[in-house]
């Protein structure tokens, strides 16, 4: 094989590392909880603990790559990522795991964002860097399917009495694979110093980001004291600060045009609404399942793999689609979505069976499967040339961002809940109700990319 693709693989097992890190605590968090205590706000910031500071330094991510060298940032992310997972399975606290996420966290969001401009680098060829591309869909949809799944087996295997402890370890011959590769078949460069990165704008995010979730995930336990108001306030501020930062900085972290335009607004709006209802409704369901059914680790990754599922089947028709409709293809998706989780709310509320669970989850997930890519593709179709880098790195840690938020959010919902079942029916209202939202605000985006410039 020849070199680049090699390097291909290389870049595809460090996305793999990270689909499966974001993805296996929905169902590990109930058994690491067992093992390791904690209370009820550890298992949402389990995942949180992970999304948070990826998405906040996915901002800079690229582009220290394109500063400092993108092998260089990718080797250092791979090592300190693999690192990082030996320390999870090594974790004799809650809060030693919780560190060691959030080190997974910020390390792969300096390792993933250098992928895409490497194989534009090795690949010269326009038709073999489509090939290139086109394989990152089916790989993060078989990482998505797989991983709760492959979380549960392994926690059923329980090899050594290792329990948990093997999902992370898992990560250490992929490690060795992405470190060994990238010495041995990624090209060497020196990177810019002439980018230029904007530290403030970087600050802003995350603390106006750690502002907002915190408080919305520790807040009911701590019985919502004066500081969770007075932090979600100085997220107000804080995010108000970074708008203002972008109009002055001579490196922004997001074009200034790009937030004049209603369209991409619009777009953004969604997406943070969309991947914040789809993140926390993925915990609650398998909270529902683990705490309420006492189903299995394994039995809940089976259980929720028909959302994945669902998520893959209907990718492969927005192609088409998506030229035959244009804007209303994200009116469909919300449609289908809305009846997948009001399909949740039904089962939740008059008794659940693992055939009906399992056709909500299907329903639920061919809906998203018809949003994703439509809204990320109708959002960046406003952007101009110079604007594209800009917009799609605000899209990916929009959907890190909002994944955090969204486990907040519908976890405390959920552990306010009067039962389980209960908890569950009020989650989906609440993501039911963000559908509604979403169709709303759907309405200011671009009826299709060939109108975007109108």
């Amino acid at each position: 094989m020849e070199k680049r693709w090699w390097v291909l693989v290389v870049v595809l097992t460090g996305a793999v590392m990270d689909l499966l890190d974001a993805t296996v605590m929905t169902v590990a968090g109930p058994s690491v909880q067992a093992g390791l205590g904690g209370t009820e706000a550890t298992l949402q910031w389990l995942t949180a603990g992970y999304a948070l500071p990826f998405g906040v330094l996915l901002v800079i991510g690229g582009r220290l790559g394109d500063r400092w060298g993108r092998r260089r940032l990718f080797l250092i992310g791979a090592i300190g990522f693999t690192l990082a997972s030996v320390a999870c399975a090594v974790a004799v606290s809650p809060a030693m795991l919780l560190a060691a996420r959030v080190a997974q966290g910020a390390l792969g969001a300096l390792m993933i964002p250098q992928g895409f401009g490497l194989l534009s680098t090795v690949f010269t060829s326009g038709r073999e860097r489509g090939r290139a591309f086109s394989l990152f869909g089916p790989v993060s949809a078989l990482a998505g399917i797989g991983g709760p799944i492959f979380a549960g087996m392994l926690i059923a295997w329980n090899l050594g009495g290792l329990d948990w402890r093997l999902i992370f370890l898992i990560n250490v011959p992929l490690g060795a694979f992405a470190i060994f590769g990238a010495l041995a078949w990624m090209p060497a460069d020196h990177g810019d110093r002439a980018a230029r990165l904007d530290p403030l704008g970087a600050l802003l995010v995350a603390a106006g980001s750690a502002a907002l979730v915190l408080p919305l995930i520790q807040g009911r336990e701590a019985g919502w004291p004066w500081w969770t108001f007075a932090l979600l306030a100085a997220a107000v501020v804080a995010f108000a600060a970074l708008a203002r930062r972008q109009a002055t900085s001579s490196s922004p972290i997001l074009a200034p045009a790009l937030l004049r335009k209603r369209s991409f607004v619009a777009g953004l709006s969604v997406a943070v609404v969309l991947f914040a209802g789809s993140g926390g409704l993925m915990l609650v369901l398998s909270l529902f399942l683990q705490l309420g059914l006492r189903y299995s680790a394994l039995h809940t990754g089976l259980a929720l793999a028909p959302v994945a599922v669902g998520i893959a089947a209907s990718s492969l028709l927005v192609p088409v689609l998506s030229s035959r409709l244009g804007r209303r293809l994200l009116h469909a998706g919300l449609g289908v979505e809305l009846l997948g989780v009001l399909g949740f709310a039904v089962v939740a509320a008059v008794g659940t069976t693992d055939v009906a669970f399992a056709a909500a989850g299907l329903t639920s997930g061919v809906g998203l499967g018809l949003l994703f890519g439509p809204l990320i593709q109708s959002t960046l179709s406003v952007a101009g040339p110079d604007e594209v880098g800009s917009a799609s790195g605000a899209i990916n840690a929009v959907q890190q961002i909002a994944t955090a938020l969204g486990v907040a959010v519908l976890g405390t919902v959920f552990f306010a809940g009067a039962t389980p079942a209960h908890a569950l029916v009020t989650g989906a209202l609440v993501v039911a109700a963000s559908c509604v939202v979403c169709a709303v605000v759907v309405l200011a985006l671009p009826h299709a990319e060939r109108n975007a410039a109108a």
